[in-house]
């Protein structure tokens, strides 16, 4: 808390004394001495900005937010007090608003550099990257050695997949603020993503020497690490999971990593029981039900695609710059591998899992059922070929076709289709146990698949999901290739050969070395990928058939 000059009347000592009651806690007292003195001082912008951080304190967040607004109507060109009223709006998740608060301080105050910090946050989680960046390089230029700006402007980069930006940003961090633990972590997934697992465990390990209790880097930390006997992390994470004030979501990561400890370890009975409970934590931290989330889903696609609605040479008219290539299916279906493949092509650029699409359809899909109308009006057709365009352009790469692997895509076959006619899709089959057992086991970090933590909603998912191919493969026939991870496995060249004649390109014996391609790899399958072609992966769930019955009773024993 600064102090403002020239409060009018209050003397130092009023101020001092209410300050050392904040500052040392004591808020229930800083509240009751700066009502008497509001009676007699009713204007006193400071105050109110103390009142409010003293309500956010002891948690009566509407108290705070209404000291703050007060203290900046009194002293419009009150910095710190838009600053804290824009950190309780991010809060409280008025992210709209505490945007346009964080504004008007660094309006106020340029070199605010915590606001800028703040403020490139929001931007970073809105996936506004351009602003992001600006904002945490401005807060950067104002107070050079700012550690957690440096880190969020590398979480940044490690989002846009330009990972050597990444490292030197979290590098530079923990420069200026050694053992950093959240930054150490975050060095080590970059590291990860680039396969470098000997520095990405070093990472995870320096982080957690100095944060002991980083759940996420105990997590981050297990998948890469093959465990033994009487390992201390082993008891430590067992001890942290006997904290009470657990998050569930914590609680869920802990129990995904003490599964993979104990399937390391052969212990199945074990491995089992951590991953049911981390399973259903994370289904339960979500909030997730089936019925409110992905009951109606197919049946308004199909509605909203059983008529005719777009203008073919008018959408082609609209030119683009880099042609996709989309890599769909169900998520741990091999998609990463293929993308490993094609990027390994001199002509193409593995763009990863983007969410550009999904992001262009929201407004579209809502307006829609909003509007209780299932048709598609041709500009919004237009609109999507015309930003899902300008977002490639953007990786500013000289091959003109990028790869989009993002598997949900396929929910979204007929946008695809409807917005670039002569895209080509690739779409992954692979064995329904071998599929959804892999799902099951893992940890996805964002919260887009809460269908994923539960048997039944995990098939139900799969049924929907082959019910919906099955649509597009009768509205668009012989539009879509299907591959085979299995045979992929099996017969490499000839499968490597037949999938680059469909996407038109010529024959690359760089796409045989998948292995040594150092594009950096979002996904957990970063690490296999790494590897030469492994065959027999759709087979390993047959070691747990006695713990996968509704998988085998709904998909069959073969």
């Amino acid at each position: 808390m600064n102090n403002l000059n020239n409060q009018t009347n209050l003397s130092r000592e009023q101020i001092d004394s209410i300050m050392a009651l904040y500052t040392s806690g004591q808020f229930d007292e800083a509240i009751k001495k700066i009502k008497e003195l509001n009676e007699q001082y009713p204007n006193v912008p400071l105050l109110f900005n103390i009142l409010g951080a003293c309500y956010k304190a002891i948690g009566q967040i509407d108290g705070a937010l209404k000291m703050f607004e007060i203290a900046t109507k009194i002293k419009p060109d009150y910095a710190e007090a838009y600053f804290n009223l824009a950190l309780v709006q991010h809060e409280t998740s008025l992210v709209d608003s505490a945007i346009l608060t964080y504004k008007k301080a660094i309006d106020i105050n340029p070199d605010y550099s915590e606001a800028n910090n703040n403020l490139g946050i929001l931007y970073l989680n809105s996936k506004k990257f351009a602003e992001a960046i600006k904002h945490f390089q401005f807060a950067i230029s104002s107070k050079s050695d700012f550690a957690e700006a440096y880190n969020n402007l590398g979480s940044v980069f490690q989002e846009l997949g330009q990972i050597k930006n990444a490292i030197k940003n979290y590098r530079k961090a923990i420069s200026l603020k050694p053992g950093y633990a959240q930054a150490l972590n975050n060095l080590g997934i970059s590291l990860q993503k680039i396969g470098d697992n000997n520095a990405a465990k070093l990472s995870y390990e320096m982080a957690l020497e100095n944060q002991p209790s980083n759940i996420t880097a105990h997590y981050n930390l297990s998948q890469i690490k093959k465990y033994s006997e009487n390992d201390p992390q082993i008891d430590y994470m067992k001890s942290l999971l006997n904290n009470n004030d657990l998050s569930k979501l914590d609680r869920s990561r802990l129990c995904f990593s003490l599964a993979k400890v104990n399937e390391d370890l052969n212990r199945d009975e074990e491995f089992f029981e951590f991953l049911r409970e981390g399973n259903r934590l994370r289904k339960e931290d979500l909030n997730f039900s089936y019925q409110d989330s992905e009951q109606n889903y197919n049946p308004f696609i199909k509605n909203l695609f059983n008529r005719t609605f777009s203008n073919i040479e008018k959408i082609e008219n609209i030119s683009i710059d880099k042609n996709p290539i989309f890599i769909l299916g169900m998520p741990r279906s091999g998609t990463t591998l293929v993308e490993q493949i094609l990027s390994n092509h001199s002509k193409v650029y593995g763009g990863g899992e983007l969410y550009n699409l999904t992001e262009i359809l929201i407004p579209i899909l809502q307006k829609s059922i909003q509007n209780k109308d299932y048709t598609l009006n041709e500009n919004d057709i237009l609109s999507v070929r015309k930003k899902y365009s300008e977002k490639l352009t953007l990786f500013n790469v000289d091959e003109h076709i990028i790869s989009d692997k993002w598997p949900l895509n396929f929910r979204h076959i007929g946008f695809i289709f409807s917005a670039f006619p002569n895209a080509k899709i690739i779409h992954l089959k692979r064995d329904a146990k071998a599929t959804c057992w892999s799902i099951y086991k893992h940890y996805f970090s964002d919260n887009a698949n809460g269908w994923a933590y539960d048997f039944d909603d995990l098939i139900k998912f799969y049924d929907s999901y082959e019910d919906l191919m099955k649509y597009w493969h009768q509205l668009y026939p012989e539009k879509i290739y299907d591959l085979s991870y299995e045979d992929l496995t099996i017969n490499q060249e000839q499968e490597s050969r037949k999938l680059l004649e469909y996407c038109n390109l010529e024959w690359d014996d760089n796409c045989l070395n998948f292995h040594t391609n150092n594009r950096a790899v979002e996904t957990a399958s970063a690490t296999q990928v790494r590897k030469k072609m492994y065959q027999g992966s759709s087979d390993v769930w047959k070691k747990y058939k006695q713990h996968l019955k509704p998988l085998v009773e709904h998909f069959g024993e073969n």
